[in-house]
């Protein structure tokens, strides 16, 4: 098989179909960037999880007097047919309950350390964080509650520390920072599956361009195939220019994919926008990551048309 004879038809293909050609770039191109985006995506938030993860805590709050008080106002109310709950109504944690408290916490296996914050550091954090609202100038230090904040070993099984000491006496509520974690993820997950639906009509579409490009493009050149065929041509021969129209369509397509994924990186992570910078508490991901899925895009973006082209030339090119 000559390489030159097949060169020149694919260019003769390619520009007897220049509009729907453009079109299979355009869609290969805004498919295969989503597809790459959505595995970007997903590597992002998996190592979000892993960081995230990490440095979740439980924080024990304890009962104060506060708590006390509208504890046992709360439990008044019931006792007398209202609503309550009698959070804390036995009173203020105590120097026992405390110490009870953190033995049980050391303990478990799955605790892997465990810090107590009295409620005059809780204060002193309060006013770093909210010291210029309205609400800091007005709380006192007996208004701030203790608490013991817990790291696991396991952050997936907070709910084991949760059931073994919400409701003890001296202890206020337990709060896992895990779980709003999981909504923030929960989004992000939800915003990947939305991406992949995207990828997956554009595919559909670029799939269909490719198929209807092909079937015209072998309409057109009808008469170059007959007399092919006529002269003892093989099917594999004559079939080779226009899978490789596809192909290298689709290989353009693909180019410009990996261009915007790593314009992308650039320009909003990196520079430009510059989110790393802008936003330290997430982990982005570095140039590796990119660079990885690049070669599986440009994999993707020759064989899927060069496929579909396959397909469609065993349906109406005869040979």
């Amino acid at each position: 098989m000559r390489a030159q004879f097949v060169m020149s038809e694919i260019g003769v293909g390619l520009r007897r179909n220049l509009t729907m050609t453009f079109a299979v770039i355009i869609s290969v191109a805004l498919s295969l960037a989503l597809f790459g985006g959505s595995l970007l995506m997903r590597e992002q938030v998996s190592r979000m999880k892993g960081y995230w993860y990490d440095k979740a805590n439980i924080s024990i709050y304890l009962c104060n007097k506060n708590d006390a008080e509208d504890g046992g106002a709360a439990k008044d109310a019931a006792a007398d047919g209202g609503a309550g709950t009698g959070i804390c109504a036995k009173g203020a944690v105590t120097a026992e309950q405390k110490q009870v408290i953190e033995t049980d916490l050391k303990k478990m296996d799955l605790v892997r350390t465990v810090y107590y914050e009295s409620a005059d550091e809780a204060y002193k954090h309060y006013k770093e964080r909210y010291g210029n609202t309205a609400l800091a100038s007005v709380i006192t230090p007996d208004q701030m509650q203790e608490s013991f904040r817990v790291k696991l070993t396991n952050p997936e099984k907070y709910k084991v520390v949760t059931t073994a000491f919400a409701g003890r006496d001296g202890v206020h509520s337990v709060d896992d920072q895990r779980k709003e974690i999981d909504d923030l993820f929960r989004i992000l997950n939800y915003l990947n599956y939305a991406a992949l639906g995207i990828m997956l009509i554009m595919l559909v579409v670029a799939l269909l361009l490719i198929v209807n490009t092909v079937r015209v493009s072998a309409f057109s050149r009808r008469r170059e195939t007959g007399i092919m065929r006529l002269v003892g041509a093989s099917s594999f021969y004559i079939q080779v220019p226009f899978i490789m129209e596809a192909a290298v369509a689709g290989l353009i397509g693909a180019v410009f994919a990996c261009a915007m994924l790593a314009s992308g990186q650039y320009f909003v992570i990196d520079h430009g926008i510059g989110l790393r910078e802008k936003i330290e508490l997430i982990n982005f991901m570095g140039w590796g990551s990119v660079l990885s899925k690049l070669p599986f895009v440009l994999l993707i973006g020759v064989l899927m048309p060069s496929m579909a082209a396959f397909v469609a030339l065993r349906k109406y090119l005869k040979v």
